[in-house]
């Protein structure tokens, strides 16, 4: 990515975000309150993640399952009727809104509004071993949606979704953030892709 290319995408990341958050206000009161009625425990999710050039950073989510959930059952992977999940951790999980609170990590620059999802730092793999085609996916910022989300998210490998992650830094132009955004949005109407092995690293 070239440098000017990199204020521009700050730039609109800065602004977008900055308008969603104002926007979705109300929403993310709503969903909070929601999230409180529902179980004990914190609103958010923090989890760490790997960021640009393989810093940790951490992830902002609503949170949508049982405290402490991540070492019970499977650990960081879910299946449908997950006992884990709240009830309305199972709406904001097929909604998707429980990434909104990324919109936060956007503003303040740790993710982008589109990039390569952020895997966490033990999974599936060390940042140290990806190899020199996979580790190019770390060059940008991570996204709150990506080429790979609207290439088939879920139903992938993690090695194809670093295909997607690849080649969406190869060929970044602001015509493609904006296609990936258009697709996205599009497949959370439709609840595309979101199925029984949805990761906790998505």
């Amino acid at each position: 990515m070239k440098w000017f290319q990199k204020i521009i995408k700050r730039t609109i990341d800065l602004i977008g975000s900055l308008v969603g958050i104002i926007l979705a206000s109300p929403l993310l009161i709503i969903l909070s309150i929601a999230i409180k009625l529902d179980t004990n425990g914190p609103v958010l999710f923090k989890q760490e993640r790997l960021g640009k050039d393989g810093r940790i950073f951490k992830i902002l989510k609503f949170r949508t399952m049982v405290v402490n959930a991540e070492q019970m059952g499977l650990g960081i992977k879910t299946y449908d009727e997950d006992p884990r999940i709240t009830k309305v951790g199972a709406f904001l999980r097929k909604t998707s809104l429980d990434e909104l609170p990324q919109l936060f990590n956007v503003f303040i620059g740790n993710m982008s509004i589109v990039g390569p999802r952020p895997p966490v730092p033990y999974h599936p793999r060390k940042y140290e071993e990806y190899n020199d085609k996979q580790v190019k996916r770390f060059y940008v910022k991570p996204g709150i949606t990506g080429h790979a989300q609207v290439s088939g998210r879920n139903n992938l490998t993690w090695d194809e979704r670093f295909v997607y992650d690849v080649e969406y830094v190869e060929n970044y132009s602001v015509a493609f953030d904006v296609k990936i955004i258009i697709q996205t949005i599009i497949k959370v109407f439709k609840r595309e892709d979101v199925n029984s092995n949805r990761y906790k690293s998505d």
